[in-house]
Parts: C-alpha cells; sequence; structure tokens
C-alpha cells in the first residue's frame, strides 16, 4: 500500500506539489481563523444557578432557597456534583453534568426544574435564574470607569454606575461572543421614600399604608379602541409618576374626610440599593467596574476585539472628563503565550536545520528535511481548526521538530548514499530524460525501503501519548490538546513522508561528482570512533548490559514511587490577585477604607512594579462569585519585569508586598493569579492549591475542627497562605417574636415581617422614569433612623385598631451571632481548609499533612475530611495514568 502510494507520488509530482501547496493555503487560513489563548479552557460542564434575596439572611437562605433548589436538581441525567454556597441574600448552587451531555442540554433541563423550584419557594424571597454561559477563561475584559485630574468633584460614584449600566453596558451588548457585561461597584440609583415613623406614629399610619398608597397610584391600563368617523381611537389610561411633586401628593389614606398625603410622612430623595460589593482602585476610592463575560466556546481573540474596538467608539461619546480604563485584558496574556509559542517554534526550526546540516553536510538534503517543518506545523493547525482545538501554550508548546523530521531524516540520508554510489551512471548519460529516471528510481527505492523504519519509529511516539488520551475531566481537558496537536503533526509528517519527500528529493537533490571531506565527516566519523568500543564491549557483555538495564528500570521506578507530584506546573500570568484575610462581620464601609490603604501602600512602595490595582469587594450584580462584605480579591497588575527594581523574581515579590502589607494589622494575605483563581474556584469550589473538606453537620463544631486542623499543619514544609472558610461570626440583630402578645394584641407575623423588611431592607413599590432609564421607587426609613439596635425595636407597628406600637413590645431583639456561609457539596454541609503551596510539590505537602491528621485529629462520629483542590485533580490523573502507562510500555 505505502509502496504504491511512492510511486503514484513520484509519478505524478504536479499533483502532489499542488496538493502539499492546497495544504499549506489552508493551513496559513486556518492560522487566520484559528482561536488563539493562553491556555486550555478546563472548566468543566457546569450551570450556575443563582438566586438574590436581599433581605434574607445566610441560614434562611440555605433552608427556603438552596436546599430546595439542590433537592430538585439531584436527580438530572448527567449530573456528577452538586456545590452551593449559602450567604446573606445570596444562593449560588453549582450543578457540575458530565462533559458529553452538551452546553445546552443541562440548561434545558435545569430551566424546566425551576419552574417547579419556584413553586417552593416562599413567595418573596426570590426567584432563582441560570448564570452566563460561560467559563473560568470568561472574563476576558475588565475596566473601570474613570475621571481624569480635575474632574472628581463633577461625577460620583452613582452617576458612574448609572453611565456604565444605562449607556455602556448597552452599547456593549449584541457582540457576538460576549453572554453577559457585568456591573460592580458604586451606587445602584433609586428614589428613596424617606418615611419618618415618628409622623407615622403621630398620624397613626403604618409603613405598609405607605407602601400599598405607591403602588396603587402608579400604573398605566389600556381599554382597547372605540371606532368613531371612519377612526380607531386607542384608549390609554396613563397614571405613571411624572415627577417628585406627584409622588408627594398621593394620599395615604384619610382621617375624618382630611386627606393623609404622602409629604406630611415622607421625602422623596436620591437614594440607593442595598449594596453587598464596591470596588476600589489605585488608592483613590470607590470606583465602577465593568466586567465583560464571554460565551463558552467562543473565540477569544476574535471577541476581544471586537470589544476593544467598541469601547474605542464609546470612548469618543463619554460625558468630557470620564473615560474607560482597561484594567485586565486577556488579549495581553495571549499576546504574551502566543509570542512564547512563536519564539519556540522559529527557534527550534532554525536549531534543527543547523543540526542537520551540520550532521549530513548538505545544504539540499538540509532544505527537504526542513521543508518537512513548516509543512507539518500547516498540516497540525488545519487539522487542529477543523476538530476545534484552540491554538495556545499546551497545545502547540510541546511539538518536537526532531520527532517530526525523524523520519525524513531516514530517507533522505538513504537517498544520499543511494545517489553517491550511482553518480557515475547519471553523470555517464547525457539524456536528460534518463537522468530524471535515475532520480526518480533512486528517491522511490530509497523512500520504499527506509519508509517502514520511519513509520515504525514515528508509531512507537504516538503509542507514547496513549496515557494521555486515557486522561478524562480536567486533566484530560488540560493535557489532551497537547497530545492531539502532536500526534496531528506526526501523522502530518509521515503523511508527507511518503508523498512530498521522495517527489521533492527526486527534483531537488543531485548526486555529488567528487565527494570533499568536511566537516561533517570528521564530526561524524570522531563520533563513530567514540561509540565504536562501547558497541563492542557491549556485545561481549551482553548479561551485564541487560541486568543493568533492569537495575535502571527498577530504580527509575523507585524514584518514580518516591517523588512529588504536582497536577500541572503553574503558569505565570505576570499579574497577582491578593485576597486579604478580614474578620467576619466588617462592614462594606470598613473594608472599603481597608482595600483603599493597601493600594496606597504597594503604589507608593513599588513605583516601579505596581502598575494598576483594582480591589474587588463582595459581590456583583451577576454574583457568579458571591464573596461577603469582607472579602477581596485584589487585582494587582505588574509592569514588565526590565523595569523593576527591588527584585526581578515574583515569589519574592509577593514576600515583600506581604511585608508592606503587615503595617496593617489584623489581616491576613493569601497570594495568587487571575485565571488560576478563578479556574480553582469553578472546578473544585475553592481557589487554592489543596482544600482540606471537613464535612458535618454543625457549622459550629465544623469551625472547632477547621481550626485545629490549621495549627496542626501550620509547620509543613511548603504549605503556605493557610486560611479556613469563613462560615460563623457574622453579627445579626435577631428579633423573635413573643407569640403570646402577637395573639393579645391580634398581629400576625407576616404582617411585622413586611414592615421589618420594608423599614430596613427597603421594598419596591414601581419604578420612575427618567427617559429610557428606569429606577426603583423603595419605600424605607431614612438612614439617620436606621443607625442602632435602639432604631429596630422603636420601629412602630400597626395592631388592632389602627393603633401603633414599637416592635419592641411583641419581639425580644437582641445581637446575635450567626453563620456567615454555608457551603455545601453533594447535599452535605462542609468547610474548607484553603493551603496554597509555594517552594515544593504539592503531593509532598498533602502526604505530610495526612501523616499530621491521621495521627492528631480524631473526628466525632459523622464528621469526615477529603482532600480537593488541584491536589484532587491530581489524584484522579495518577489512577489513570498507573493503568495506561504500563499498557504503552
Amino acid at each position: 500500500m505505502i509502496t504504491k502510494i511512492i510511486r503514484f507520488s513520484v509519478n505524478n509530482k504536479l499533483l502532489i506539489i499542488l496538493t502539499t501547496l492546497t495544504i499549506a493555503a489552508f493551513g496559513i487560513y486556518s492560522i487566520t481563523q484559528i482561536p488563539l489563548g493562553a491556555v486550555p479552557d478546563i472548566t468543566n460542564n457546569q450551570v450556575q444557578v443563582i438566586t438574590t434575596s436581599p433581605n434574607l439572611s445566610t441560614q434562611d437562605v440555605e433552608q427556603f432557597i438552596t436546599y430546595p433548589i439542590e433537592l430538585e436538581m439531584s436527580n438530572l441525567p448527567g449530573i456528577k456534583e452538586i456545590r452551593s454556597v449559602s450567604k446573606f441574600g445570596i444562593s449560588l448552587v453549582t450543578l457540575v453534568f458530565d462533559d458529553n451531555i452538551g452546553t445546552y442540554l443541562p440548561r434545558q433541563l435545569i430551566s424546566e426544574k425551576l419552574n417547579t423550584v419556584s413553586e417552593k419557594i416562599p413567595e418573596g424571597f426570590g426567584k432563582p435564574s441560570m448564570g452566563p454561559i460561560t467559563t473560568g477563561l470568561g472574563e476576558i475584559y475588565q475596566y473601570i470607569l474613570d475621571v481624569k485630574p480635575g474632574y472628581e468633584n463633577k461625577y460620583n460614584a452613582t452617576d458612574l454606575r448609572t453611565l456604565q449600566d444605562w449607556y455602556i453596558r448597552r452599547q456593549l451588548a449584541g457582540i457576538s461572543g460576549v453572554v453577559e457585561i457585568n456591573s460592580w461597584g458604586g451606587y445602584l440609583k433609586q428614589y428613596e421614600i424617606a418615611v419618618n415613623p415618628e409622623k407615622l406614629k403621630a398620624l397613626n399610619v403604618s409603613l405598609i399604608d405607605v407602601y400599598n398608597a405607591l403602588y396603587a397610584n402608579n400604573s398605566v391600563a389600556g381599554g382597547a379602541y372605540i371606532e368613531k368617523n371612519d377612526q380607531s381611537y386607542f384608549i390609554r389610561g396613563d397614571g405613571l409618576i411624572k415627577n417628585i411633586d406627584e409622588i408627594l401628593k398621593i394620599v395615604i389614606k384619610t382621617n375624618q374626610s382630611i386627606p393623609i398625603l404622602l409629604s406630611d410622612v415622607a421625602e422623596v430623595r436620591q437614594g440607593y440599593a442595598t449594596r453587598f460589593g464596591a470596588i476600589t482602585a489605585n488608592g483613590q476610592g470607590e470606583k465602577v467596574l465593568g466586567q465583560i463575560m464571554m460565551l463558552k466556546g467562543a473565540n477569544s481573540n476574535l471577541v476581544i476585539n471586537e470589544v476593544k474596538n467598541r469601547v474605542t467608539e464609546i470612548q469618543k461619546h463619554l460625558p468630557e472628563g470620564v473615560f474607560i480604563n482597561p484594567i485586565n485584558d486577556r488579549s495581553e496574556l495571549i499576546a504574551k503565550t502566543t509570542f512564547t509559542v512563536l519564539e519556540n517554534l522559529v527557534f527550534g526550526s532554525i536549531i534543527v536545520f543547523l543540526i542537520v546540516f551540520l550532521l549530513l553536510g548538505n545544504i539540499r538534503s538540509s532544505i527537504v528535511i526542513s521543508s518537512l517543518i513548516p509543512l507539518a506545523l500547516l498540516f497540525t493547525i488545519s487539522i487542529m481548526y477543523l476538530v476545534g482545538i484552540d491554538v495556545n501554550l499546551m497545545s502547540l508548546g510541546a511539538l518536537d521538530f526532531g520527532v517530526i523530521i525523524d523520519g525524513a531524516v531516514i530517507i533522505v540520508e538513504y537517498i544520499m548514499v543511494q545517489l553517491w554510489l550511482q553518480k557515475d551512471q547519471y553523470f555517464a548519460s547525457q539524456d536528460v530524460l534518463e537522468r530524471k529516471r535515475i532520480l526518480n528510481a533512486v528517491s522511490y527505492d530509497s523512500t520504499s525501503k527506509m519508509m517502514n523504519s520511519a513509520i515504525f519509529g514515528q508509531i512507537i511516539v504516538l503509542i507514547v501519548f496513549i496515557p494521555i488520551y486515557v486522561l478524562s475531566g480536567v486533566e484530560g481537558k488540560m493535557f489532551k490538546p497537547m497530545a492531539m496537536s502532536f500526534s496531528f503533526a506526526l501523522v502530518g509528517a509521515i503523511f508527507f513522508g511518503f508523498t512530498w519527500v521522495p517527489v521533492i528529493s527526486s527534483i531537488f537533490l543531485k548526486p555529488i561528482k567528487k565527494q570533499k571531506i568536511t566537516f561533517s565527516d570528521r564530526l561524524v566519523a570522531f563520533v563513530h570512533r567514540m561509540y565504536e568500543p562501547v558497541l563492542a564491549w557491549s556485545y561481549r557483555h551482553k548479561l551485564l548490559v541487560w541486568l543493568t538495564a533492569i537495575a535502571s528500570l527498577v530504580f527509575t521506578y523507585f524514584l518514580f514511587i518516591n517523588m512529588g507530584g504536582e497536577f500541572v506546573p503553574t503558569l505565570d500570568e505576570g499579574d497577582f490577585v491578593i485576597q486579604p484575610v478580614i474578620k467576619s462581620g466588617t462592614s462594606l464601609s470598613k473594608t472599603i477604607n481597608l482595600t483603599t490603604q493597601m493600594e496606597q501602600i504597594l503604589l507608593k512602595q513599588f513605583p516601579n512594579e505596581v502598575d494598576k490595582i483594582v480591589s474587588r469587594i463582595g459581590a456583583a450584580e451577576v454574583p457568579t462569585d458571591p464573596m461577603g462584605m469582607e472579602e477581596v480579591d485584589m487585582i494587582i497588575k505588574l509592569k514588565p519585569k526590565s523595569e523593576w527594581k527591588i527584585i526581578d523574581n515574583k515569589e519574592e515579590l509577593a514576600n515583600k508586598f506581604k511585608e508592606a502589607l503587615s503595617a496593617i494589622p489584623g489581616v491576613d494575605y493569601e497570594f495568587t493569579q487571575p485565571i488560576e483563581m478563578r479556574f480553582n474556584e469553578l472546578i473544585t469550589g475553592v481557589r487554592s492549591d489543596l482544600a482540606i473538606k471537613i464535612f458535618g453537620e454543625d457549622i459550629d463544631r465544623l469551625n472547632q475542627l477547621a481550626l485545629k486542623v490549621k495549627s496542626l499543619i501550620k509547620e509543613v514544609p511548603g504549605a503556605a497562605d493557610i486560611s479556613i472558610e469563613k462560615t460563623v461570626g457574622l453579627p445579626q440583630m435577631l428579633v423573635k417574636y413573643k407569640r403570646e402578645k402577637l395573639a393579645h394584641y391580634g398581629v400576625k407575623i407576616k404582617d411585622l415581617n413586611d414592615a421589618l423588611s420594608t423599614a430596613f431592607g427597603g421594598a419596591i413599590t414601581g419604578s420612575y422614569f427618567e427617559g429610557e432609564k428606569r429606577f426603583d421607587i423603595v419605600v424605607k426609613l431614612p438612614s439617620e433612623f436606621r443607625q442602632d439596635i435602639e432604631d429596630l425595636r422603636m420601629l412602630p407597628v400597626s395592631i388592632a385598631n389602627d393603633k401603633m406600637v414599637p416592635l419592641s413590645e411583641l419581639a425580644d431583639i437582641d445581637y446575635y451571632a450567626g453563620p456567615a456561609k454555608i457551603t455545601r457539596e453533594n447535599t452535605h454541609r462542609r468547610i474548607v481548609v484553603n493551603v496554597n503551596v509555594r517552594n515544593r510539590d504539592l503531593q509532598s505537602v498533602v502526604l505530610d499533612i495526612q501523616k499530621i491528621l491521621s495521627s492528631n485529629l480524631k473526628l466525632p462520629s459523622g464528621y469526615t475530611i477529603q482532600y480537593g483542590g488541584q491536589f484532587e485533580n491530581l489524584q484522579n490523573a495518577l489512577k489513570r495514568l498507573m493503568y495506561a502507562v504500563p499498557i504503552a510500555l
């Protein structure tokens, strides 16, 4: 079969050349179309179900929202894992499916279930919805709305947030490949009906009366149409509020025929929605951030370019003094990794060409052999484009051109030997056709004879990749592109080896009349002289050589089982993410002050290393990452290393940062990178290299066990940034109703809860329109009556006969420490001790930790420990490799 293909190729040179050029042309086209990335997208096939209920406590979110969602989703086909986070006001349930089920079928299945789930969640507790269709690499572009010097007092955080939501966000919508534009920080503008509780009490009006009056006096209606004089007159009832005066004139109720107006008990102010997050940047205080998220499977390079073009257009039409300041542009990392790949490919090609020329000593044969490098590369990129594999550091960075041209070296070298042997016959003939016949015959015979050896060697290399092909899950997504691209290159080399190589050899290679002694001949002769005695000695001592080989294999196996292990070496993304560990329950305003102080310290002490700093606090509008108000992702964009002056090592720079930030007492710091952090969080539900998961029922007991684990492992070498997931210590004001009093006064708990939520959390009664902009109208107490527990105790509530009493008359109100966060995995509560690994391999650190905990930690009945994070992926990969590697050998 192969000889027939070789003969056909030699006899049909033009067809083979055209075929080769077509493949090369398609490869060049593929280069312009194939998605470019930094690393493979290893995010598992997951869907997030998000529910926001701004006034609901952590334990109530778990009981009334998270648990029903988990229960309803647990029997979906193809589901592998369920994780959830319940925090004050937010429920996030992550559902992980089999990869082979696809992206959109799970969402369809979940959508059908959400209707059932919504019926089980109490009215007013929020409506669950699915998160955007994106992945760990989805955050492709982030920016802050900034103001130029001199305009600081012209625009406040509310103005910038309104500009982001109603102009910039809408302008960015519609870009192909963009699935979500998330807003973060600033103040979401509302019109606040600030009700004075003292006036309510004096006029015997309840908060619910105010709410009902507003709700009933801000609406539109239609009455079909009336035909008159051959025309249709459509009927429209317009009762929308047009200005503030109309709000103030709304009648709440009448008292002895005297109307009580809204202006009698309240003021209309410009307020803002309850905040669960904020953004600070560059030590300048609060900012507004926009986060552009890419659709799963989209071409990141094309999407980013389109986003940047759109941003350039938007910049021209922004108000004077306002500009979009990009802080995280994925294209920069893609450019760096692409340059690294191209640099490796170019220098690799040059080195291979020089070595081939050095050993063969013939420029023509070196060119023929080296021509296989670009052809195999273009063939590889063509197939990658057709099967949907991105170009990134893993997929193309591992190509070995020495292996790719190995077969061509064997064939071309043998062709040159045969041409030397037939040089007399070649030069004796003056007939051009006869000379062509000799060249064709030599190319055909030599390729046919050596092709089996060449193919055999390359098939052995292909077999080496079998263990990688058996990997699945995260490890498969990480390493399979590398194996597939290398295999494509080898297949291309084999194909061109029995088509292109014999054709171009018969055209380009010529016999040499007189063989001169070249440097290559001397080099090969020297190597031969050195090698021949070793070979002769080996023949005389076969048993010793055999025993040495066996001993080497045993010794290697011993080293393998005792050496450390990592899931994958860390990619240097060029930037830092610092996660300050701040006390649970810290207020949002205090966290903002702390992050601003941290930014100022770093910018002042490291002006040559730090370019920009943006701190993401709490949760965004679409809370795909529901952090608490004391949790921070401080993204530090570093300057190029050539500008660094204090130190030139990133690990040491992290230590210097930590040392500088130690000036702020009571705060610890964890260091990671943007993509690494997001991958860890989405794949395993944690942000660290190693997650020590403790499962059990009681939240306080779990926290005690986590504290003990932390104290036991703090001295383990390589274990750094040890922190405990914050699950307890959230300050609360607990209202416990006195049921006997409620019975005495004839009051329902629902009415009291509605009054409580309206007074302090606010209740939306409708919308106020400013052109196309729409803002909520919210009833709540003024901020001066929402300062202390006494304000809560003195809240006037309505009882029978339209009387008013303070809430403390009907309930015991006191301080209480509740759960800050409740995390669950496969419907079981858990707490995580996070560990990052530095200056040591991951597996060795885990083995030391397991040894310490097994001998020093006794778990109560019903409590278990599991190890997750990157270590979990490493264990999954090792289990498969333990079977696949021996089979491949």
